[in-house]
């Protein structure tokens, strides 16, 4: 039987009870100790227990199974969330890369862009069209109702002249930093030779492919790039005099079909990556939407919410890479369209703007590659 302690025990044991029960009180021995008293089974009301007793042992069993449990999750090998939140690697390598990004200056960007042939290109491109853009600002201000008639500087005569030969003269360099654009893809070809010496089907073994079958059967991209380079190269070789100028129009507009149906190529290729990539971003978000809602948090799996996030940032991050190369390739897709079709309406207006908004999108893809590729040689 249980024991309780009761302040007033004397009183309970009146002369009343036990006139009642005179016939259990002879087998009902009281206890030595007069400050507790043993309960009676087979009363019909117990004695009620004050509530201060109840709270304090239920706060002492709640506390013992609190800590059983917590001694068994330690034994199985679980973590307790942190109330203050949580600190992992994965911050800390960000917190460094974010740091290295912010001390790598633009000038030291410029300085890798600049090193590259490409880089250059992208460089003289901008300063090409940006001179464009101003000249057709200034014809249109020139022929415009307000200046109409009025007699203009010799200076600004002169300086428009500068540009114009400039323009031309930026014109031929880029061509010329884009020589033998060829040999890339080219290679391609050989190593795809070299690697399948064998002849096609019917042939007796050990026999080689002839070159000319292997450039036959390249991915069609790969051709175009390596009969774009030759035409290119063709073209500029008129322009520098080595080249009769009908051989370099006929290259030219080779040229221009060739990069025409490359740049068609590219955004059907840039579409499916992008496809891909949404679906992929589309999984993420869809698996943390099914998280929330399963009543997961950061604390109760920090790992995979962190990876999960991480993964979510970098697909978006891919993202945006793959419509700014879309833009630039609807740009240089109506600027060769004018050449290519032989449209005459506002053809310098709209070929102006369409080379300058892609030389800028692709100047921003690919500073950012060189700032990234500082920064990773930064933090490392």
């Amino acid at each position: 039987m249980s024991s309780i302690t009761f302040p007033y025990a004397a009183h309970a044991a009146s002369s009343s009870f036990v006139s009642v029960h005179s016939d259990l009180a002879s087998s009902y021995d009281p206890p030595s100790d007069t400050s507790s008293f043993q309960m009676n089974p087979l009363s019909s009301h117990p004695p009620r227990t004050p509530r201060t007793s109840i709270m304090s042992s239920a706060s002492h069993v709640y506390a013992s199974d609190y800590e059983s449990s917590k001694e068994d999750a330690t034994q199985l090998g679980e973590r307790e969330p942190e109330a203050d939140g949580y600190h992992t690697e994965d911050e800390e390598d960000e917190a460094k890369a974010a740091a290295a990004k912010s001390r790598v200056r633009k000038e030291e960007v410029w300085r890798e862009v600049l090193k590259t042939a490409y880089g250059r290109d992208k460089a003289f491109k901008l300063i090409q069209y940006s001179m464009k853009m101003y000249l057709l600002f200034h014809v249109a201000l020139a022929s415009s109702a307000a200046f109409k008639g009025r007699s203009r500087p010799g200076w600004e005569t002169e300086l428009t002249k500068r540009l114009t030969s400039a323009i031309a003269g930026f014109s031929l360099t880029r061509k010329c930093l884009i020589l033998f654009n060829w040999l890339p893809p080219l290679t391609a070809i050989l190593e795809q030779h070299a690697s399948d010496p064998y002849a096609a089907r019917g042939a007796r073994k050990g026999q080689r492919k002839p070159l000319l079958h292997t450039i036959l059967h390249a991915p069609p991209p790969v051709l175009l790039e390596l009969l774009n380079g030759l035409a290119d190269d063709a073209a500029t070789l008129s322009r520098l005099g080595l080249l009769g100028p009908r051989a370099g129009e006929r290259a030219g507009k080779l040229a221009n079909w060739c990069w025409f149906a490359g740049t068609l190529v590219n955004l059907v290729e840039n579409s499916v990556e992008r496809s891909v990539i949404l679906e992929l971003q589309h999984q993420v978000e869809g698996r943390l939407y099914d998280e929330s809602m399963a009543g997961t948090t950061a604390k109760s799996n920090p790992a995979a919410d962190k990876l999960d996030h991480k993964e979510l940032a970098r697909l978006q991050k891919q993202d945006y890479w793959i419509q700014i190369s879309k833009w630039k390739l609807v740009m240089d897709l109506i600027f060769v369209s004018y050449d290519v079709f032989r449209l005459k309406r506002a053809k310098g207006q709209v070929q102006t703007a369409a080379g300058l908004a892609s030389a800028i999108l692709s100047s921003m893809k690919y500073y950012d590659k060189h700032k990234s590729a500082l920064s990773k040689a930064v933090s490392s």
